[in-house]
């Protein structure tokens, strides 16, 4: 990609002109042109940055679109009856177009660094919790993390510009850090996982000096909020590229501060387990792919299955109740996990009800059979028995025992089971037509309506 350097820029500073890059404003959202115009229209300096920026050039298309400026969060304010102003720790404001919103911040500044109380600048032991310094764009673009999210579309001409080398990485396809590494992840632990979020999404490798520190400060990732953290695991794992991010979660050493149990159980070695993560997660990406709706209780209930299993069966060789020791198991792993991320009551309920259906496919007896079909949760726990194949031939058997036993009409699969329990290797398939005699009208089961969410 071709650039120059203008003799009024910054030292360092690279402008890329309209004709010798790719970005079209035909692909950013009418939305965000009509807050850059209206900015520049009112004398403000106006840019798309950051991410959608870095997404334009490599020819993707974005789902959000940020825009920075000179004009204070109470200018914006001024300019846009549809905005509201938000945040303690970074002061922002969203303009709002129905389902659409516009985040604009104002340049930030460097400030003095080291100092507790600056302005409006708050600093706890290396860590950023309030930061509304504003500044100059060249200020704001090394106030970033990674280069790459360091780049400006200029609606006043068109242009791009790079302070930092931005246009260099994008080439490279490389993640580096602005600054000192150690001091940035100090600031904040989460840009860890964001490097090896940005990393996984867009195929780029992290550069050695942004990735050393990752085994020396992984361990702040557990002083970070829950709630953030459940939302960065949603960006990481229903984005589309969750197995790509979890195989670098797992390169990186990362996966044990944000999912303990999960990285726990793949130690001991359960290729059964593995397989079960990858092909879980590879079915969410498939289905983002192609539209379909998935939920993050599905995908945690495969993250966490292994220890939930292990800590089952280990409660029932003590002499628990099946029940019991299920019960048990589930609120003993998601107590834990939610330390770590907070995970919604609405999520970890159906992610139990998953798990505890789990050994009652095993129970396949006519009334029984009947009452799974019948639970609202049948249809997530079926797709998750599915991914449960690799754990022997009898789980793959009996996984299709229960797929062919939904294709039977309600009356045909009764008289195949007839008064008691059928073996997975001989119950009836989707072909058996042998005659059914009449039996007594009986008030036709209720089909479970739970969505598989992911599988």
């Amino acid at each position: 990609m071709n650039s120059e350097t203008r003799s009024d820029a910054p030292h360092g500073m690279r402008v890329i002109p309209r004709e010798q890059h790719s970005i079209s404003r035909k692909n950013i959202s009418k939305a965000a042109l009509r807050v850059l115009y209206r900015l520049h229209d009112a004398g403000f300096a106006a840019y798309l940055v950051g991410g959608a920026v870095r997404d334009l050039l490599l020819g993707g298309h974005p789902k959000d679109f940020d825009v920075a400026t000179d004009a204070t969060p109470e200018e914006v304010k001024g300019l846009f009856r549809n905005c509201r102003l938000i945040g303690r720790r970074f002061r922002l404001a969203h303009v709002v177009f129905g389902p659409e919103i516009i985040e604009v911040a104002t340049f930030r500044g460097t400030g003095e660094v080291g100092v507790e109380n600056d302005g409006d600048r708050h600093i706890v032991d290396g860590r950023i919790v309030r930061d509304n310094i504003w500044g100059t764009i060249e200020e704001d673009a090394v106030r970033r993390d990674f280069r790459v999210n360091a780049l400006y579309y200029d609606i006043a001409d068109f242009s791009v510009r790079d302070y930092v080398g931005g246009m260099q990485d994008l080439t490279d396809r490389t993640m580096r850090l602005i600054g000192d590494p150690e001091l940035r992840y100090r600031e904040d632990p989460v840009r860890m996982l964001r490097a090896a979020r940005l990393a996984a999404k867009l195929g780029f490798t992290i550069d050695a000096s942004a990735a050393a520190p990752f085994k020396k400060l992984g361990h702040l990732l557990t002083e970070a909020s829950p709630a953030r953290l459940f939302d960065e695991s949603l960006k990481l794992f229903l984005a589309g590229h969750g197995l790509k991010s979890f195989k670098m979660l797992e390169a990186c050493g990362l996966l044990e501060f944000l999912f303990p149990a999960t990285a726990r159980a793949l130690e001991r070695g359960d290729n059964a387990l593995r397989a079960l993560v990858e092909q879980g997660l590879a079915n969410t990406d498939a289905r983002i792919s192609e539209g379909k709706s998935v939920t993050p209780a599905f995908l945690y209930a495969v993250l966490l299955w292994g220890e939930v299993r292990d800590q089952a069966h280990g409660w029932m060789a003590q002499g628990f109740e099946m029940n019991e020791a299920w019960q048990r198991a589930a609120v003993h792993v998601v107590g834990e996990q939610c330390q770590r991320v907070a995970i919604p009551r609405r999520f970890t309920f159906t992610m139990e009800e998953i798990w505890s259906l789990q050994p009652r496919f095993e129970q396949i007896h006519r009334k029984r059979v009947f009452r799974l079909m019948a639970h609202p949760r049948f249809r997530a726990a079926f797709d998750f028995l599915l991914l449960r194949a690799h754990e022997s031939q009898g789980m793959r058997e009996l996984g299709e025992w229960w797929a062919h036993a939904q294709l039977l009409p309600p009356e045909m699969l009764a008289a195949a089971l007839g008064g008691g329990g059928v073996p997975a290797h001989e119950a009836p398939t989707a072909s058996a037509s042998a005659p059914v005699r009449k039996r007594r009208r009986r008030r036709k089961p209720t089909r479970g309506k739970g969505d598989s969410g992911g599988a």
